[in-house]
């Protein structure tokens, strides 16, 4: 169902719950496009402002002059060039940002890719891995479980992050960069950089000219042009400091950064792509979990029908003269192969129960 209403070009936009995705995209006209289901969309309008909720996907093109709010969003999520103020609560999926102004995110619960910010951007919390480029302004971010990879910030940088980081910067007089990471930091200025770099981490490699590397030192402090901006990295494992483009490219060579220097502008169809995968892969195993069973089935019910009690007669056909392999204790599917035979009547209760009691070393 597609639904349009008209609430000016700069409407105050409150989507309170959204169980499936959600995209919204802004555009020049005036007016609001809504496309869901049109029982599980519901709408209320009070002049410029418009609430929202949606029981499945919701997609939405808006006057790019809006501000967006959401309190919950229960699956991914992508917004694209609304230049009004950006304030989310919580994205239980992906959430992708590109071409804004001002942002300010609570909890992204898996991972945060955000590209062309004119303002600010405020991040309490990210569970995932975060991949942040052209910010016009300052970026603060309390916490990123897992990687971090930051490039083009004209502002001020600060990030706790769990895991490994990768910065691209070009520190501006005046401007602070404070970076704290449980992982491998890599740091990238250009060759012309003015800061003062205060490093600590469990070894420190500077590749920059007329800078010499202190053997097994775990801090240093380091000026660097004029050292008009600060930058302080605290890192659990190593820290590295180039003023080579291409340094990112190669970082896995050094600590763990492998792939989280690249831009992360697909990962929506990149984790869709690996769950196809991941999912063929269970098929495959599936099938040949069930060929083993049937195998084992096949096996099963010549061993029963080779060595079977019958009455007062003790059948046994094993050949004369074969070695008897060390017996090893009953597997589970051993068990379920005789159970299968017992429900399918090709064996009787008393066969099973001497079978197993066989195969687990009884007489």
């Amino acid at each position: 169902m597609t639904q349009t209403i008209s609430a000016g070009r700069t409407p105050k936009i409150e989507i309170e719950s959204i169980s499936g995705d959600l995209s919204i995209v802004g555009w020049d006209g005036e007016d609001i496009l809504f496309k869901a289901d049109e029982d599980e969309l519901r709408v209320q309008q009070d002049g410029d402002v418009v609430r929202v909720s949606c029981d499945d996907d919701l997609s939405l093109r808006v006057p790019r002059g809006a501000s967006i709010g959401v309190v919950s969003a229960g699956g991914d999520m992508a917004l694209k060039n609304v230049m009004g103020g950006i304030a989310l609560q919580e994205v239980h999926g992906d959430l992708s940002i590109r071409d804004v102004d001002n942002v300010s995110i609570e909890t992204v619960h898996a991972d945060l890719s955000l590209r062309g910010a004119k303002g600010n951007l405020s991040v309490k919390s990210v569970h995932g891995d975060a991949s942040i480029r052209e910010v016009g302004g300052h970026v603060a971010i309390e916490s990123i479980s897992d990687d971090l990879a930051l490039r083009d910030v004209r502002g001020s940088v600060s990030a706790n992050v769990g895991e490994d980081v990768v910065l691209y910067l070009n520190p501006q007089p005046g401007n602070a960069c404070s970076v704290t990471a449980g992982g491998d930091i890599l740091l990238v200025m250009p060759p012309k950089a003015n800061a003062t770099l205060t490093l600590n981490g469990d070894e420190i490699d500077i590749e920059w000219k007329g800078i010499k590397n202190e053997d097994e030192a775990t801090s240093r402090v380091i000026t660097l042009g004029d050292g008009s901006a600060i930058v302080n990295l605290n890192a659990g494992g190593d820290i590295r400091v180039s003023n080579q483009a291409d340094a990112g490219e190669s970082a896995e060579d050094f600590g763990n950064f492998a792939g989280i220097g690249v831009d992360w502008s697909g990962f929506g169809e990149r984790i869709s792509r690996q769950v196809e995968a991941a999912t063929r892969r269970a098929g495959k195993q599936a099938e040949e979990a069930a060929r083993r069973a049937e195998r084992q089935a096949r096996n099963m019910e010549r061993r029963v029908r080779a060595n079977v009690n019958v009455g007062r007669w003790n059948w046994d056909l094993t050949p004369k003269g074969v070695p008897v392999p060390p017996k090893e204790p009953v597997s589970d599917e051993e068990r379920m192969s005789i159970l299968k035979m017992l429900a399918e009547k090709k064996i009787t209760a008393e066969e099973a129960e001497k079978l197993l009691a066989a195969l687990e070393g009884g007489s």
